[in-house]
């Protein structure tokens, strides 16, 4: 059935002859159910003209259609502002005669003067199958994905002109067409190509998906169509650092809100002019939104850094946790970088030991997500009991228990493949969920031990003072070692406990438990007198720290994972 009533003749006649395809001209009339859209061009165009070649009564059905829900009655004395304007004749007014045809030479329809050919070659079926080649050629996994598709800004200017003529031939039939009322161009096109994407690739689309696949239009012939805006509205168009033109679609129809109707069509054509050519495709671009795996570490090397250790281009050594983590990660899920991120970090010659210390590495734009569970069995390195019970248990579960499993199946290697580190707790997380690491961080408390060498002998009585001192507040200046790469300032930090445990009369074991972000190190020996007070002073003595190690980070994040 044809979803244009007699109502919308007029209408319809004047965009058709103005240069107006048939699915803008739905647009225009409302039209707001899917399948008139997504009959083909050709099969749409002799419709339309058939319809509009018919005579009155006989272009109602047997079964009239209800008029379109966009368009509302309006009285014949609320005259549309701006009208008197729009009906002159003059440089960018109408031009429409008595009888509603229109003086434009476009009778013969070629590229669509509204949506410059976005709703004529791009919604065929020819144009999807080199669009889905590109997602296939992608290299990208996916179960589903999202649509997202960039139209030139000018396509809100030239829509505005033909609004503004809809709605002058509207008004002298005591109609009128809000702004609102007409279909958005974005949700004809996603009618139209929706259902061949999925039909072409196999897989629904699903505005959730984390894959997306992105098409940027553009229009080179009429990229001036927004130039007049600016210099009617220059407060809408404002420099940005990450936008190459100040004529974003944003900016444009910001300006378009404000514009007053007869200062628009002073300066723009309405109907807008018919270009020679269509939109061209400036990329096609596949990403896939990061995956997010957190776990904790120990450390047991004191010749391993947390992250690349380079200083003036040199690498220093030859790895790094991070490095020992992210690699198997990369590439089990084909990500393109990472980031690494965990609660504080130690140096490279302290190690990490108890329960680990929490982190977390965002895969950015991994390129698959899903396992299978014969790639399950491939990456087993685990012993004989484990295979064979992973291996019944991946029979029949769901596609997320096999991410689980695959991701304990990796934890096994990050094991074996190095005695440098361990890793627990492995899993997937959430952006947001990464937050409670970092939360209150420096109201946490973390627990040391460290091995202290005194220059005057000691007894174990004179040590034993230590064992009474309770949240003793240390006044620490930024460590000379570090001054390269943190801001000067003075820190107040709390040393909560301290343990002592006497070992011959140069060294002894002290554990402490300090606030977060406490620099132990500085603590012992004073840095010069930059940390006040600290071990030497109270025990009126030089110290120095051989060996330090942290016992335990107090961050209940992520959540223990039983064995």
């Amino acid at each position: 059935m044809f979803p244009l009533t007699v109502e919308n003749k007029h209408v319809a006649q004047l965009l058709l002859s103005t240069g107006t395809c048939p699915r803008c001209i739905f647009r225009f009339c409302g039209v707001d159910f899917h399948a008139p859209y997504k009959l083909p061009y050709k099969e749409l165009l002799r419709e339309l003209q058939k319809f509009l070649e018919a005579e009155e009564d006989e272009s109602v059905s047997e079964v009239p259609n209800p008029p379109p829900k966009r368009i509302r009655l309006q009285e014949p004395e609320d005259q549309i502002d701006g009208m008197d304007s729009l009906s002159q004749n003059g440089e960018g007014k109408l031009s429409v005669t008595e009888d509603g045809s229109s003086s434009s030479k476009n009778s013969n329809l070629n590229v669509c003067n509204v949506c410059l050919g976005i709703l004529q070659d791009f919604c065929e079926k020819e144009f999807i199958k080199k669009v889905c080649q590109k997602v296939e050629a992608s290299g990208f996994e996916f179960t589903n994905l999202v649509l997202s598709v960039s139209f030139p800004p000018q396509l809100s200017v030239r829509e505005h002109a033909a609004w503004l003529l809809v709605k002058q031939e509207m008004g002298k039939q005591s109609l009128s067409l809000g702004r609102n009322d007409i279909v958005q161009l974005k949700e004809a096109y996603k009618w139209i190509t929706h259902p061949l994407f999925s039909e072409e690739l196999g897989v629904p689309i699903d505005g959730k998906s984390l894959f997306e696949v992105s098409v940027v239009f553009a229009h080179p012939e009429t990229v001036e169509d927004c130039h007049f805006l600016r210099a009617i509205c220059p407060d809408c168009f404002k420099p940005a650092k990450n936008k190459q033109s100040v004529f974003t679609r944003m900016a444009v129809m910001k300006a378009l809100n404000k514009i007053k109707e007869e200062d628009f069509c002073k300066q723009f054509p309405c109907p807008p002019n018919s270009p020679k050519a269509v939109c061209t495709v400036l990329e096609i671009e596949c990403a896939h939104g990061a995956v997010f795996v957190a776990g904790r570490y120990n450390k047991y090397s004191r010749n391993l850094p947390q992250t690349p250790w380079i200083i003036d281009g040199e690498r220093k050594l030859e790895s790094s946790v991070e490095e020992l983590i992210s690699d198997h990660l990369l590439k089990v899920f084909k990500a393109e970088s990472f980031n690494f991120s965990s609660s504080g970090r130690e140096d490279v010659d302290v190690r990490t030991l108890g329960n680990g210390r929490p982190f977390a590495i965002e895969l950015v734009n991994p390129h698959r997500v899903h396992f299978t569970s014969q790639e399950i069995k491939e990456l087993q390195q685990v012993n004989h009991f484990m295979t064979w019970k992973l291996s019944c248990f991946c029979n029949s579960v769901t596609e997320l228990e096999l991410l689980i499993v695959f991701l304990f199946l990796i934890l096994q290697k990050i094991n074996n493949s190095s005695n440098k580190i361990q890793v627990r707790d492995l899993q997937l997380v959430t952006r947001e969920a990464i937050g409670h690491m970092k939360e209150g961080e420096e109201e946490k408390t973390k627990t040391y031990s460290a091995l202290i060498w005194t220059n005057k002998a000691i007894q174990r009585k004179d040590i034993e003072f230590l064992d009474d001192i309770k949240d003793l507040n240390i006044d620490q200046k930024t460590p000379l070692r570090v001054l390269h790469r943190r801001p000067l300032a003075v820190r107040t930090r709390i040393i909560h406990s301290m343990e002592t445990r006497y070992v011959d009369e140069h060294h002894f074991r002290l554990y402490l438990k300090t606030q977060a972000g406490t620099y132990i190190k500085e603590f012992v020996h004073g840095d010069f007198g930059r940390t006040k007070p600290n071990i030497g002073s109270l025990m009126d003595v030089t110290a120095d720290i051989l060996e330090l190690d942290v016992e335990s980070v107090d961050v209940d994040w992520p959540p223990a994972l039983d064995d």
